[in-house]
């Protein structure tokens, strides 16, 4: 980072750190307890993977993040160092006021169906599920067949597999819809009900599964936030 404002208020030296392109995304992410250079790149699969290490190299240099090598393969983590972590309320306030004062229409403009997954599987709730296999297909009718397709699988144990070739389950669930309704519910701008009215929003199988999707999908942690604009 060899960019630099030349001026000791703290702000201007914090900036020149943290608001580099892709930087607070990243730490989003490290927060969220990715750890691991292939868990980092679903979170920003917009991120090249040069500038994806690029940025985790300086945030080194900076203190922030420390790699650490802990199974017998040799695979590098990248953990967040006590001044990382103290980065929590910097990241959480950024996303409170997004959420509170950034347009609805221009936040649903930005619409990805691998970051929406991943973070459906990550925040995902498991404990209305019940204690067996829970496997729940969603088809987006207006993507291409390459990104049309998901599915989650719920284990009892609580653990969350995210799949976008076909694991050879049987479905327990079929969610089918369009990558803004279901984006919407996942910011907490709409919900299951809301859609299942307006016919955005069908569900096929499990009633059970169906009855309690808005309790146990993945919803964005800022989704309780109340839009302000």
């Amino acid at each position: 980072m060899t960019a630099s404002y030349k001026q000791f208020c703290p702000v201007a030296m914090a900036s020149e750190i943290l608001c580099t392109r892709w930087t607070i995304v990243l730490l989003r992410e490290l927060l969220a307890g990715s750890t691991r250079f292939n868990e980092l790149r679903k979170g920003v699969p917009r991120m090249s993977p040069s500038l994806l290490s690029r940025r985790l190299t300086e945030l080194e240099a900076a203190g922030i993040v420390r790699q650490v090598v802990e199974d017998e393969r040799g695979t590098p983590e990248y953990q967040l160092t006590e001044p990382g972590r103290d980065l929590r309320p910097v990241i959480e306030s950024i996303g409170i006021w997004g959420q509170r004062w950034v347009d609805a229409d221009l936040s649903l403009d930005n619409l990805d169906p691998s970051l929406l997954m991943w973070d459906m599987r990550r925040n995902l709730d498991a404990s209305p599920l019940p204690d067996e296999r829970s496997v729940i297909q969603f088809i987006y009718s207006d993507l291409p067949l390459s990104q049309k397709n998901w599915w989650l699988i719920v284990e009892p144990d609580g653990m969350v597999d995210l799949c976008s070739v076909d694991p050879g389950f049987e479905i327990d669930l079929y969610v089918t819809t369009d990558l803004r309704p279901m984006t919407a519910i996942w910011m907490g701008l709409s919900t299951v009900k809301a859609e299942r009215k307006n016919g955005a929003l069908d569900l096929i199988g499990d009633q059970e599964l169906s009855r309690h999707m808005q309790t146990w999908l993945g919803l964005s942690p800022f989704a309780v936030e109340p839009k302000r604009v």
